[in-house]
């Protein structure tokens, strides 16, 4: 959630959330977002199977396309929220390797929302395959002073499929 997208004149904040997006919320636990992602050859080693440092780039490409999903943009909260994102914290499970061609299921479900900080499970699967688990910590910042922030209301009550 690092990566900016190009501006829009689109609203960033929702003002009322689905009923389903608060129920998500009071159960603590929002439902996944999917990202489907081909493995290319710049993925890969010369072996044809996924660099490990290429799982984080697909990680954060779900994170991204999860925000999108809501109708969110990044450099859209940046100009208008003074609100980037950034990588706290990350821990990767690989179990499996990912090869070249493989169409991956990339997952991103927001776990736990903090006062400043949210916090994902993440999961990337080749079909019914499990391939790697992820835990991501990621603090909300002022884009102005990369200082914490509070997470704004509207993200902490949506997420996609929901809304």
């Amino acid at each position: 959630m690092s990566g900016a997208a190009g501006g829009s004149s689109q609203d960033v904040s929702p003002s009322r959330p689905s009923v389903a997006a608060r129920e998500n919320r009071a159960s603590g636990i929002y439902r996944p977002f999917s990202w489907k992602i081909r493995v290319y050859w710049e993925d890969t080693d010369a072996g044809g199977v996924v660099y490990h440092a290429r799982y984080a780039y697909f990680l954060e490409r779900a994170r991204s396309e999860w925000l999108r999903a809501m109708g969110v943009e990044q450099g859209v909260l940046r100009e208008r929220e003074d609100l980037v994102f950034a990588v706290r914290a990350m821990q990767l499970d690989f179990l499996r390797p990912a090869r070249l061609d493989d169409l991956l299921d990339c997952t991103a479900r927001v776990t736990h929302v903090g006062g400043a900080s949210l916090r994902f499970g993440q999961t990337i699967a080749r079909g019914e395959e499990l391939l790697l688990s992820a835990d991501v910590r990621i603090a909300c910042l002022t884009a102005s002073a990369f200082r914490p922030r509070p997470v704004p209301d509207w993200l902490q009550e949506a997420s996609p499929g929901t809304m």
